[in-house]
């Protein structure tokens, strides 16, 4: 605890207790501002606003630092697999093999969801967005699953937390299978996480498939790195619903539909479009003359962050796992990673982009790589959900066990008319 922060406000001087976190900025515990000043604080995003304690992920935008529970995630990516990362997550401390094989088991015979699932599928039109579907099919696993719904019970919330992780990988290959009107392939035990889904996305029961070891550790890697991200508007929006008492499932489907708009796990499609829009490395210029233009609203999509204000870790590990998986499929001149690396250069290079700190972020990489991979652009968001679903749920648990949380209600700045009386309708 440090030295408490005084505010003079409504003429009168208030102290308010600041907090320090085990790193990171002190924030000011203004809880007590409305009782004692009679005003609120004003802070449209929540830009300066901790909404919450966490011991969870942590954030260092200035310097380009993303920790899992103290973790880089430079390490896990580099030597862990998402399960692990998951546990991590989940539990605090990365597991003992023990631990691992327990978690890994326990995750693998929770991928099957009730075979009328499979009916409820069929109600949605062919052509629905696969997220449509993923949060319909979210939501409804508390339908399904309400052995799991009471959130006071520690054991069934631990049953939920292992349902999400392992549901939500069969549920998002059901949606890209249902879409595209191939038949639905069942999970298979002795496959891990990310070569399970890879099977359930790509396999039809007509011939043998065999997933390739370096697409599987490329989406493994994928989902370590979108695992969680502190507190952004999906996680957010999971607390906030979770703070009214509602069943996790509906919780998740919450974030799966907040992670839906394009400027939070749509970002990566945006950026796939606009190196499609680009197309060669000539015509580069011009649209870099455009994005300096304040009067063109054309923008550079990946580049920059509402966090990084430095190169996003995640970007790094994300360029070499782009080359490998390219490498792997044959894939030499790739016009759009032509595009993308030749952008990057100048974004690193360029005064104007430095000066803006709009350094490449992971979106900038990942929507070529999922492309390549086989994935079209609608089921990037979906990829981005099944990765994120773990990071909800941990954020989730730590919010229903901290006995200092109280349900989300933010205050608002009113600017509407004043008090008036009402007059009947033949005198208006």
């Amino acid at each position: 605890m440090s030295a408490p922060a005084s505010l003079s406000a409504a003429g009168k001087t208030v102290e308010f207790p600041v907090k320090s976190g085990s790193i990171g900025p002190d924030v000011m515990d203004i809880s007590k501002l409305y009782a004692q000043t009679g005003m609120f604080t004003y802070d449209p995003g929540f830009t300066s606003t901790a909404s919450c304690e966490s011991k969870i992920t942590y954030i260092d935008g200035d310097e380009g630092v993303l920790l899992y529970r103290g973790y880089p995630i430079e390490q896990l990516a580099e030597h862990g697999d998402f399960l692990e990362t998951c546990y991590l997550l989940l539990y605090g401390e990365l597991p003992t093999a023990a631990q691992k094989a327990d978690f890994d088991y326990r995750v693998t015979r929770h991928t099957m969801v009730h075979e009328q699932m499979m009916r409820f599928f069929q109600g949605f039109r062919r052509d629905a967005h696969p997220m449509a579907v993923m949060v319909a099919s979210v939501g409804a696993l508390s339908a399904f699953y309400h052995d799991s719904t009471d959130i006071s019970d520690p054991q069934q919330r631990m049953v939920a937390s292992m349902r999400m992780v392992a549901k939500m990988p069969t549920l998002a290959a059901m949606a890209y299978k249902y879409s595209i009107g191939q038949p639905f392939i069942y999970p298979q035990n002795d496959l891990d996480y990310t070569s399970n889904f890879l099977k359930m996305c790509f396999a039809v029961p007509c011939e043998d498939y065999k997933v390739n070891p370096v697409l599987s550790r490329a989406l493994d890697r994928i989902f370590i790195l979108h695992a969680d991200h502190e507190q952004n508007a999906s996680t957010s929006t999971v607390r906030l619903a979770g703070s009214s008492g509602a069943n996790p499932f509906a919780c998740i489907a919450a974030g799966v539909a907040c992670l839906w708009g394009p400027a939070h796990g749509g970002a990566n499609e945006a950026a796939l479009k606009m190196l499609e829009e680009i197309g060669s490395v000539e015509r580069i210029p011009q649209f870099i003359a455009r994005a300096k233009d304040k009067n063109d609203p054309f923008r550079l999509m990946g580049f920059g962050h509402r966090v990084y204000k430095n190169y996003d870790p995640r970007a790094k590990i994300m360029q070499k796992t782009t080359h490998e998986v390219l490498n792997e499929l044959g894939i030499k001149d790739d016009p759009l990673l032509d595009v993308a690396i030749e952008l990057e250069r100048i974004a690193l290079h360029d005064e104007y982009f430095i000066e803006k700190k709009l350094y490449p972020n992971i979106d900038f990489y990942s929507g070529i790589t999922l492309k390549a991979m086989g994935f079209p652009t609608s089921m990037f968001t979906v990829l981005f959900a099944v990765a994120r679903t773990v990071g909800w749920i941990a954020q989730w648990k730590e919010m229903i066990e901290d006995p200092s949380q109280r349900i989300g209600r933010p205050r608002q700045l009113y600017t509407g008319a004043p008090t008036r009386e009402y007059v009947s309708i033949n005198q208006r």
